[in-house]
């Protein structure tokens, strides 16, 4: 028996991690020290709803902003999110490498040659391009990830109807720690890409092979 999910839909991110959370419990397959659904992929029509308010989960908002900030400025330190939120949760501690760069951090990883610029630059010129992506998971860099494998893929950016649609690859996805802020930072980039091309924000489209909750968390 294969479990997935294909192309559900869901209005924001709240009713798609509590949809997920239940089927992952529900139908997932022990996987290591997880419970897991595969090649699960769904649509969140309202993006810009992206708190989640399901209050065993005691998602913090301003933790997630302070991470978008620590995203946006282009330092991949895990100091500076400390400077930034007041601390360094100890999750991102063990992320780190000896000096404290994390690969996790999305944020040096789309900034890095001038990858924001050039998504906004192609979709300017030609709104039909399907060459608006950004790389997160470099092949060339695998030997150097260690412990820290970025677990995006890829962005992907589409002008549909006038309005910028986004399309988000993961090979995992941890939906307890990773989904419900990974979900922020996307959202908050396609909303900002799209304010920067005078449209309006589409859909968000997520795709992650593994999607699991750790046993622990269950």
């Amino acid at each position: 028996m294969i479990n997935t999910i294909n192309n559900k839909v869901f209005r924001n991110a709240n009713e798609a991690y509590e949809y997920l959370h239940d089927q992952i419990i529900q139908n997932g397959v022990d996987f290591g020290d997880t419970k897991a659904l595969f090649n699960v992929g769904f649509y969140i029509t309202d993006p810009k709803d992206r708190k989640i308010y399901n209050k065993e989960r005691e998602w913090k908002e301003d933790y997630a902003e302070a991470e978008w900030k620590w995203y946006l400025s282009g330092d991949a330190s895990v100091r500076k999110l400390g400077d930034i939120y007041g601390k360094v949760p100890e999750i991102w501690k063990r992320m780190a490498d000896e000096n404290g760069h994390v690969n996790s951090n999305y944020g040096w990883q789309w900034q890095r040659n001038n990858q924001i610029d050039h998504v906004i630059s192609l979709l300017k010129v030609d709104p039909e391009t399907r060459q608006a992506a950004i790389s997160i998971y470099d092949a060339k860099e695998h030997v150097d990830y260690g412990t820290d494998t970025p677990c995006t893929y890829a962005i992907q950016f589409t002008i549909v109807n006038g309005r910028l649609d986004m399309c988000v690859t993961m090979r995992s996805n941890d939906l307890w720690y990773g989904f419900c802020n990974d979900q922020y930072q996307f959202s908050k980039l396609q909303e900002m890409i799209s304010k920067k091309l005078e449209i309006e924000t589409g859909v968000y489209y997520h795709f992650a092979h593994n999607m699991h909750l750790y046993n622990d968390k269950i």
